[in-house]
């Protein structure tokens, strides 16, 4: 059994009170036929009070979102559920459904993690809002329902709450859906929400509103929330507490400045470590955490973190740790008043302010193990840097590039009604041995930009020059050449790999494309192997045999077959566990220097941008807002989507991440079909709400175009008066700053 039991403080509502939600001893257990079973969850313990935030992290299939699916009786009738799980005084594991029907929803709500599957398509959003409510208030009339369901997306934020009520969930945006479920989730003024990865599929700016809409509303409601996340940065910010599972138990707990500030789990160590922060990045290479989970179906004897553990001993292998306190748990080494002594199992009712299972927990809770002896920072690349040189030529050059689609409607005869404006002027270049990071929200227009630039056809307007050379009009022969020197690697590895095939004809299919012989292939697909770090021995294996982190790899190293001069990285570490995505990015940084490739790197996290690039275009609507040195841009933005975006990326320390200011765009990236006169950014624009009337009618009535501002391009007509936001309350390191 694994307890996770905590004390409380004074200033926190609920502590010292009868806990709210108190899970005890839970496992669920999937089985199969034919073979062993899934030890999803593997008895673990812990207590929610009133008005509590608990965040609970770790990597995917550690068994988060199951372990809340069996508070809210959602699993399948295949699961076997045993322990025991205290609600309000009342064993939910003891009711039947229709018995857990009526507190689902009223006491109890969940947020899911895809909102477009868990909102009915049939029914309007406002009918939905409203059928939550009358199932649990016979007394409410319908009409008063819709009223409440109007006033509850009101709450959370949505515009013309009374259309939008009337319209169907494919007719709202990403963003927009997942506040109608929150909206949802608080109709019955709930004791405790359960948000399951809320924020994952949303853009940084949107996740920002998201989050803050959700603590609007346990503000509002008064509710305790428990926030499954992979995102250190989100829990940082938030939670009060955090709890780390892995392989199905829970491995460490305390309040979130306890762990971030001295974890005493080499998981928790490692998972923290390998996070890009925003502040560092780009001063010091990333942790990879390097392995996978164990299988839940072949768990090893002993600790499951062992054969990823660099600190693991004869015993991790033999005996499986439990939570302990470790350490000294108060000054002079006295124990606090209610909670176990130091090394003492956490069990009955005793509160335990940090605990962690891990058989050299008190080495490190005393000092004698530090971060960097259990994780040691990798050296750099032992390569010779070359001299850039300033007069060379770009290995790729874009200019004034256009793709619009028409938007038609009807079938036999249809008509044009509008155009996508999906690109509308983008101009960049990239140097030899340079990475240049392109960013901005979904639907910004990043995709079509690198499709157009793949695709190597002529442009609908404006100009791609690849190593000098027009794409323009190169006949068959020529283009086949020049396809070798421009190369991708895509976001999800496993869908971007034919399962058919085995990983070395997979790497070596560009060679057989350019007519390279057999042997010499095989040969070149070894090489790679080693390249990227992987045994050549396994080029007989299949896609299915390899980690998320390998497959990226087999990705890396087809993309480098034909010794391309430029890599285009489609979010390559997206689809990815952040354990995994460190090592993936230190291997392009090395490969880079390696091979003095350069990059076209289009992502959605800042800290890893500013990791990895040289330099940063910021695209909004299918333009170039802001364009320059990474560091620069970074360290003192120009344009207020640019302040936008990298205010709302979090930062995983709980006092950098608490005391930052933000800049919170309101509403959705507008859609690309609209034509706006002026700048198309001022509907969201936070410096324009506080302008003067004359210098609103100039951003009403001009499009921006790039200006130079120091060594940084910025299309915004009010560059000196955005005293919104300074480099020290968003990204820090004003040292960055070219004066």
């Amino acid at each position: 059994m694994t307890n996770l039991l905590l004390n409380g403080s004074p200033a926190r509502p609920g502590r010292g009170q009868t806990p709210l939600l108190e899970v005890t001893d839970l496992s669920v257990t999937f089985p199969r036929r034919g073979g062993p079973a899934v030890q999803a969850v593997r008895g673990i313990s812990y207590q929610v009070h009133k008005g509590e935030f608990l965040g609970i992290v770790g990597e995917s299939g550690s068994g988060k979102s199951v372990s809340s699916l069996a508070l809210m009786g959602l699993l399948p009738s295949s699961a076997v559920v045993t322990g025991s799980i205290m609600f309000g005084g009342r064993s939910l594991l003891d009711l039947n459904d229709q018995q857990l029907s009526r507190i689902r929803g009223r006491e109890i709500s969940m947020i899911f993690q895809d909102p477009l599957s868990a909102l009915t398509p049939v029914y309007t959003v406002g009918d939905q809002i409203a059928e939550a409510l009358l199932l649990h208030d016979p007394a409410l009339t319908k009409r008063a329902a819709q009223v409440r369901a109007v006033e509850l997306l009101t709450v959370v934020g949505i515009p013309a709450p009374e259309r939008r009520a009337r319209a169907f969930p494919h007719e709202f945006s990403g963003g927009m859906r997942q506040r109608a479920m929150i909206a949802m989730s608080i109709a019955n003024d709930p004791l405790l929400i359960i948000a399951d990865e809320p924020t994952t599929a949303l853009d940084v700016t949107i996740q920002a509103q998201i989050l803050e809409v959700l603590e609007t509303a346990k503000n509002l409601t008064g509710a305790a929330v428990v926030l499954i996340t992979h995102d250190l940065g989100v829990v940082a910010g938030h939670a009060d507490r955090i709890a780390v599972m892995y392989a199905g138990k829970l491995v460490e707990n305390g309040t979130t400045q306890e762990v971030f500030a001295a974890p005493h789990m080499p998981y928790t160590i490692g998972l923290l470590r390998s996070v890009p922060n925003m502040q560092t990045a780009g001063t010091e290479r990333l942790v990879p955490l390097e392995g996978r989970p164990p299988s839940l179906t072949a768990l090893p004897r002993g600790c499951p973190f062992a054969a990823r553990c660099p600190i693991s001993l004869d015993a991790c292998h033999e005996t499986e740790p439990v939570l302990l306190v470790h350490g000294n748990a108060g000054p002079a080494g006295m124990t606090a008043p209610g909670t176990a002594a130091p090394g003492a199992p956490v069990a009955g009712l005793a509160e335990a302010a940090h605990v962690a299972a891990c058989h050299r927990s008190d080495e490190i809770a005393d000092g004698v193990l530090t971060r960097p002896d259990v994780f040691p920072r990798p050296a750099p690349l032992a390569v010779a840097h070359r001299e850039k040189d300033q007069d060379a030529q770009p290995v790729l050059t874009v200019t004034g590039l256009v793709r619009h689609f028409p938007l038609t409607k009807g079938g036999v005869f249809s008509r044009q009604i509008g155009t996508v404006r999906a690109v509308d002027g983008v101009s960049f270049s990239i140097l030899p041995g340079q990475t240049l990071g392109l960013v901005g929200e979904s639907g910004c227009g990043k995709s079509t930009t690198i499709l157009e630039i793949l695709e190597m056809t002529k442009p609908q307007a404006g100009q791609i020059l690849i190593d000098g050379r027009d794409v323009t009009g190169l006949g068959r022969a020529e283009l086949l050449r020049l396809r070798k020197d421009v190369q991708i690697v895509f976001q999800d590895p496993m869908a971007a790999l034919d399962p058919r095939l085995p990983i070395g004809d997979i790497i070596g299919e560009p060679l057989t494309v350019h007519g390279v012989k057999p042997a010499a292939r095989r040969a070149r697909v070894a090489e790679l192997l080693d390249l990227v770090g992987l045994d050549p021995q396994m080029a007989d294996r299949y896609p299915h045999e390899f980690s998320g982190g390998q497959r990226q790899r087999v990705g890396i190293a087809r993309a480098l077959a034909t010794n391309p001069r430029l890599v285009v990285l489609d979010e390559p570490v997206s689809a990815l566990d952040v354990s995994i995505q460190a090592g993936v990015i230190n291997l392009l940084e090395d490969l880079k220097e390696q091979l003095n490739l350069s990059y076209l790197f289009v992502a959605h996290d800042l800290a890893i941008v500013r990791q990895i690039a040289d330099t940063v275009a910021v695209m909004y609507l299918g333009r170039i807002v802001e364009y320059g040195p990474v560091a620069e841009v970074f360290a003192r933005p120009r344009h207020p989507y640019t302040q936008a975006l990298i205010s709302a990326a979090p930062i995983p320390d709980p006092v950098i991440e608490r005391s930052r200011k933000r800049v919170l765009l309101q509403g959705d990236l507008p859609s690309p079909t609209e034509q706006i006169d002026g700048c198309n950014f001022r509907s969201r624009c936070p410096l324009y709400a506080l302008l003067a009337p004359q210098d609103r009618s100039l951003c009403e009535s001009v499009d921006p175009v790039l200006e130079l501002h120091a060594t940084v391009q910025t299309a915004c007509h009010h560059v000196e008066q955005n005293e919104l936001a300074i480099s020290a309350s968003l990204a820090g390191r004003e040292e960055d700053l070219v004066l």
